[in-house]
């Protein structure tokens, strides 16, 4: 076998579970990311009653490299240190801040609640977190002749997310082999992050391509377009519901909806308990009046209902060091991007179920952005249950729905007044759908093609994961266009068997 050698433990044929093992000898390899299944990937194959579980041998693994804390890159860590990896976790500094909810959470769901059982988890995880400063050579061998090292740079996903670049370096007077794992490429413009600047060179690159057939809308576009969801809504009494994820796309919202209420020139002196009632927001929410007809932003609660989102918020205002110039610069003029006025929180259970009850049985508009993002789980399940079947509400996806989820189900079927299952149950939907391809965190085809184009030194051979067939298929056509337009020649490997 040749090195260096990559194998593929996920996302090589579909869009989740993503986890790739650069083989670098015989006897020594790293593991790029370890992600959940979701959606109809997590269905057991076979016999097995859980294919989340880690079937490849751990010999000789060094490291694994965290290119961002999306449940699809890490909600197999508690399955990998259950299988006995002792190896480092290297990722980003502020990855490392926002990966240990991320894991505490995962290991919740997947082993124990037990709160011994959990904080002594917890502690093998802080001791293993590497946390790398972007753009800085880590060494991960550097023995008999062979060097091999790691660089981080940031890819603009979400906060903390990075590409990773791996040079090995076989014998001292030869050129090195640069092995790049795009991870998830952010969007262009995207709120907060500071943008992804591709890497000078790669001879194999590994890229992502969930949207690799489509081109998305620019920022201008997306932002008209949700303000105009939310005026739908809000003219006919009803709540936007928001699937979102707990950790990027949930505070980029945050940012998009505090912007609009600024622009707006609404009233910042509103506090959320004038805004959900009389000071009596968390007590009795039901005693807020009915809103008026009209769209009445002053008084608009945004509403977070997302005890793990909260969490990752406070860590992501805590990061402020990490932001992009314009959102500093918000918060330099006394802006609070992701704590303003009209911005409720819930955590406890009864408050979620007292605001869920006087949402679906007022005509009180409000915005309510919850957990989780495909809508298999969580709380956004409630509001789905309770307001599906209300023509006034508004359902908002600003996310990717994979297939097999309640989310694409509701996506695909809404509008045609279809139906959705929860537990069993029909669930009627006379709700509006609405999809807003703009505030995916994922880069569009123009993205994905740019990342290579940019290179000085294009990749000789490169392999499609992280997408469906179809944009698989789409983003191969367009890098092989660029490509013949440049009079090169590489080797696309699209699917899991078959090569282009």
């Amino acid at each position: 076998m040749e090195y260096p050698h990559i194998t593929h433990h996920g996302a090589q044929d579909g869009v989740t579970g993503s986890c790739h093992q650069l083989h670098i000898t015989q006897h020594s390899s790293v593991l790029i990311d370890c992600g959940l299944f979701q959606g109809a990937e997590a269905s057991p194959r076979g016999a097995r009653a859980d294919h989340q579980l880690i079937e490849f041998p751990l010999e000789g693994i060094r490291a694994l490299i965290v290119t961002h804390v999306h449940a699809d890159h890490v909600g197999r860590i508690p399955y990998l240190l259950a299988a006995g990896f002792k190896g480092p976790i290297l990722c980003s500094e502020p990855s490392a801040k926002l990966l240990p909810i991320v894991l505490e959470d995962a290991f919740k769901l997947t082993f124990s609640r037990d709160q011994k059982q959990v904080e002594r988890y917890l502690r093998q995880v802080q001791e293993r977190i590497i946390a790398l400063p972007y753009d800085h050579w880590f060494t991960l061998h550097n023995d008999e002749g062979l060097e091999a090292k790691v660089r981080l740079q940031r890819a603009a996903h979400m906060l903390g997310s990075a590409y990773v670049e791996v040079d090995v370096q076989y014998n001292a007077d030869e050129v090195s082999t640069r092995i790049v794992f795009s991870g998830d490429l952010g969007a262009s413009g995207a709120p907060i992050l500071k943008p992804c600047v591709p890497p000078r060179r790669a001879d194999i690159l590994v890229l992502e391509s969930t949207y690799g057939d489509r081109l998305h809308e620019d920022r201008s576009t997306r932002r008209q377009r949700l303000e105009q969801v939310i005026e739908h809504a809000l003219a006919n009494n009803g709540t936007v519901l928001i699937p979102a994820f707990s950790v990027g796309r949930t505070q980029e919202l945050l940012y998009e909806l505090e912007d609009i209420i600024h622009s707006k020139k609404l009233d910042t002196t509103a506090t959320p308990e004038a805004i959900v009632g009389a000071g009596h927001a968390r007590e009795n929410p039901e005693a807020t009046p009915n809103a008026p007809t009209e769209p009445d932003w002053p008084h608009l609660p945004i509403i977070l209902d997302s005890p793990l989102a909260s969490r990752f918020t406070q860590v992501y205002r805590e990061l402020k060091d990490h932001w992009n110039e314009e959102a500093q610069a918000r918060v330099q003029s006394g802006r609070r991007p992701l704590a303003f006025d009209q911005l409720l929180t819930i955590d406890s259970h009864a408050d979620h179920q007292r605001i869920l009850n006087h949402l679906a049985s007022s005509a009180r508009p409000a915005i309510v952005i919850a957990g989780n993002g495909m809508c298999s789980s969580g709380r956004i399940v409630n509001y789905l249950k309770a307001m599906l079947g209300d023509p006034r509400h508004d359902v908002l996806f600003v996310g990717y729905q994979a297939r097999g989820t309640p989310g694409h189900a509701i996506q695909r079927f809404g509008p045609r007044n279809g139906y959705v299952e929860f537990d069993g149950q029909r669930y009627e939907i006379r709700a509006a759908v609405h999809s807003i391809g703009g505030y995916s965190a994922h880069a569009d085809q123009a993205g994905l093609v740019g990342f290579v184009t940019a290179m000085e030194q294009w990749p000789g051979e490169i392999r499609l994961v992280h997408g469906e067939e179809g944009a698989r298929a789409s983003l191969s056509r367009a890098l092989l266009d660029a490509y013949y337009a440049r009079g090169l020649n590489v080797r696309i490997q699209a699917t899991a068997l078959s090569t282009m």
